[in-house]
Order: C-alpha cells, then structure tokens, then sequence
C-alpha cells in the first residue's frame, strides 16, 4: 500500500511539520512567499484567557475560514453558522432556476446583495441548436441586465466563440483565470465541482438552487462546520504521473462514500510543487468521494498566479499545529503509478497497465478537471514521444477561450517550437472544439463529442456514472491527460510509460 491510515479518533491531535497559524497576540511573520501587500492575520479574533487558560483550541484551514465568515472567534465541526459569502456563481443550467426561486422569495423587483460578487458564466448546454438550452442563456442574460451584474461572460454568437470577447468557457477555470478565487475567501456554486477553488487556500463548495436563491438575496447560507481529513502526499512525482493519477488513487483508497460532508486538505512536498492547475484537479475531484470541500494552503505558488489577475486583498489562513483530523492519510507519491477508474464509479480504481486488454473505441480530454492548458500539453508530450498517430477519434474540447488560444500559441517544450494544436493536427486529433463543457454532462444530441451510442471512452474528465456522456449504456474510463493519450495512440487502456520511458 502506498499510503497509511493514522489517528482515526478525531479527538486525537494531528501535528504538522510546521506550525502556520496566526496569533493576534504575537509578532509570527507571514510564511515564506506572501506577498507584504497581503495582510496575515487571524481566521477569528481570540479571547482572553480565562482562569482555566486561553479558551481558544486550534482550528483547521477550513474552521478558520468559516469562522471568520460568520464573524466567531471559535468553530469546531457540526457547528451550524451563517456564513457571509464572498462570491456566488451559477450557470446557465443551474441559474434560470436560482433566478426563479430569488425571485418568487424576495420579490419580482428585488435586487441582488452585491451585484459584485455575484458571477455568471454560461458553459454546460452552450453550442447546441437545443431552444430550451439556448433559452437558458437568454434568461441570465435578462436578469444580468436587469441586475446590472458586473461579471457577466455573455455569448450571443454561437457560430463563431472568438466574436465574443465577454465568453470564457468552463466556470471552475474561468473562475481562476479571470481572479476570483481567493485565499482565506468563502466562494459559493451552483456546481458540485466549485470545490476546485479550494486549490486557492479558500472554501469552496457546491450548493443548490435553493440555497443559490437565498445567497442571492442576503448574502449569507446557513452552513454545518466539517470536519477535516487531512491528506499528506510527500516524495517526488513520477514524469509519468499527474495529479488525477493521485485524486484517483486517494478516491479509490477511501472510496466514494469516504469523505461525505467532510473537508479534504492536501498537504506534504508532493503538494507543495504542483502548479495551481495540478492543484486544482486535485481539488476539483473531492467530491466524488463524498467531500464537502477540498482545500490546499496557500504559498508562493498561489501568490504568484494570483498576479494581475485581482486587485482585491486577500488574508490567507493555515491549520493550526494542533488542529484536530478526524484522520490522516499519508501517500509516498514516488511509489505510485497511473491509474484508472472503470466503469462506472469513481472508486472504481484499477492500475493502468492493468487494463492493458480493455478495447477502446474514443478518447475525450476536455472538462473542468482535464481540460486546462497543462492538461492538453500533457497529452502533446506523449504524442510528441511517440511520433504516431492515433488510432480512434480523439476530441479535444478546451476548458475556456484561454485554453483555447493557448494551444495555438504555446510552444510544446521539446518540440522544436511547435504548439499543441500542431502536434494534434500530425497525431490525427480531432481539430479542438470551442470551449465549452461539452459532453462531460451529455447535454442535447448535437453536443459536440457526445456519446450517442454505447461506446468505450478513456476520457480525462470526473465522472463515470451511467448515462453521464451520453448513453446510458457508454463505458467510461477515467484517466490522467497522460493515460488518455497513449490510450488514443494504441485503441486500448495503455499505460503513459510505454511512450514516456
């Protein structure tokens, strides 16, 4: 086994290798790499100590920032607080709906908490002839007007995505890319996958469209504190592993029920030299185990993606040394190798190599989780490796508009200057598709790569249930960037390291 359960009393006290808490009552400086501009502090405010001693114990990432939401100076899990929300996102198919209910609440002329924090990116049912999905947009549109809504990424020309300048793509990237996930912030969504934010040191969790409707009048969701398990990932990363290898291998070791409505923190040397991306495929995937919200500390790493891309302070927080885990779970990364997940749950987790007989029929490397500029650079490199070409369809759907320019323009490191685009264009991939979350939910028919027909698909996205891209009787196979391209290249489940090494 390559990782180890410890401590599973959740009285029992975890210790870190380093103490990163703050105290309002000492002169601790920042941890390394914060910014001077970006203010340490306290997640609450702390007593006096009492005749007994300080009544203050030590609270998790995840405590602290609740806790400073809902102004306490002390939470602990299954506390039920009202949180004050920093930003609320929805979509296009979760959005009409939150509209609805706001409205019905609050009042036909009833205007938002905050126009400026409420953010609404059109991205699941986008390019498609489907009236009621176009329908959808239409009513955001309405109501973004209406509301004067500051962050709106509109898109009226469906035939052509380049012409709409405002149009990002997948809400959980465009999130990130366009600033508004925060260290030490609480950020709402209509999307169980919200919890990718998590990767900024912030919480950050789906929620429905009721609870949607209620923040968007008040600003403010009742919120039960979870408890926190804690996942420490040390050694150093395989050139052939990425980080949905290890979601993957942790989802399967704790299985899809092991973290219900509780918070993951991912912590160790492994963790600290991901980049943001990496971080949030991490992150992105907590809740197909179950978990409330997936969240990692914030460093330089975080800092300095976070560079021109808001303007807004922000206050980072960091477990406590003797914040309390309801367990924690160790990985030695250096011994681990890809993995997948069969049919047709997440935990369903198989080696790679294992899978080696397993006939495909297509490759999809798009999504939330999958469909970021590291990801598509992943899959080049094993198509540069190899110098073949595929041997099934293979489509690739950007995440967002971003995404997309980058894989025109990013040269692939060891390609003698070539780009992405250029390198999919020789292997026999599809031409990539406009940035959208195409058939990672189904969608209607026309949805660009959906699985209309009970096909045997290797995709890079997060979900393998019944029905999820399209027929109810496809096969998915969940797999890193790495996994599905080598996949591509053979018309079978392959293993990266046969063209990596």
């Amino acid at each position: 086994m390559a990782s180890s359960l410890l401590s599973p009393s959740f009285t029992s006290f975890l210790r870190t290798k380093k103490d990163l808490s703050f105290s309002a009552l000492s002169s601790q400086r920042c941890p390394k790499g914060v910014p001077r501009r970006i203010r340490c502090a306290v997640a609450a405010p702390q007593r006096q100590p009492s005749t007994t001693g300080s009544v203050r114990t030590a609270m998790t990432m995840t405590e602290k920032i609740l806790a400073r939401a809902s102004e306490k100076a002390q939470l602990s899990p299954g506390d039920n607080v009202w949180v004050n929300i920093d930003i609320l996102m929805t979509h296009d198919v979760c959005g009409p709906g939150s509209i609805g209910i706001f409205k019905r609440e609050f009042g036909e002329d009833a205007k938002v908490w905050d126009r400026e924090k409420v953010v609404i990116i059109p991205d699941h049912y986008i390019f498609t002839s489907d009236e009621r999905a176009n329908r959808n947009v239409d009513i955001l549109r309405d109501f973004c007007h209406e509301q004067n809504i500051k962050y709106f990424y509109d898109i009226k020309d469906l035939s052509n995505f380049k012409v709409n300048p405002d149009y990002k793509g997948v809400c959980h990237v465009a999130l990130a890319q366009e600033g508004h996930c925060r260290p030490g912030e609480v950020l709402l969504g209509t999307d169980s996958h919200t919890c990718t934010a998590g990767a900024f040191g912030q919480f950050a969790t789906g929620i429905g469209n009721t609870d949607a409707g209620f923040v968007l009048g008040t600003g403010k969701l009742l919120l039960k504190v979870p408890p926190t398990l804690r996942f420490v990932l040390d050694g150093e990363m395989p050139d052939y592993l990425l980080s949905k290898d290890l979601i993957l291998q942790i989802i399967g070791e704790i299985s899809v029920a092991g973290a219900t409505y509780k918070a993951m923190e991912f912590v160790g040397t492994t963790v600290e030299s991901l980049t943001m991306e990496e971080r949030m495929t991490l992150c992105n995937m907590v809740v197909e185990a179950g978990g409330k919200n997936g969240v990692v500390p914030a460093d330089s790493t975080t800092f300095k993606y976070l560079e021109g891309k808001t303007s807004m302070p922000y206050e980072p927080v960091y477990s406590d040394q003797q914040a309390r885990f309801l367990s924690e779970y160790r990985f030695d990364v250096s011994k681990l190798e890809p993995v997948v997940a069969k049919p047709h749950s997440p935990d369903n987790r198989a080696l790679a190599r294992e899978c080696k007989d397993v006939k495909i029929d297509r490759v999809y490397i798009g999504s939330c989780t999958g469909g970021k500029t590291e990801d598509f650079l992943a899959a080049a490199k094993v198509f540069l490796a190899s110098g073949k070409t595929v041997k099934v369809p293979t489509f690739l759907v950007p995440a967002t508009q971003k995404v997309w320019m980058d894989l025109y323009s990013i040269p692939v490191p060891g390609s003698g200057g070539k780009t992405c685009s250029q390198i999919f264009e020789e292997a026999g991939c599809d031409t990539p598709a406009s940035p959208s979350c195409g058939a990672c939910l189904g969608g209607p028919k026309d949805t660009y790569a959906r699985m209309n027909e009970p096909k045997v698909c290797v995709s890079t996205t997060n979900r393998n249930f019944p029905g999820r891209m399209g027929h109810k009787e496809g096969q998915i196979y969940l797999a890193s960037p790495y996994t599905a391209a080598a996949s591509a290249l053979t018309g079978y489940v392959t293993d990266p390291r046969e063209f990596l090494q």
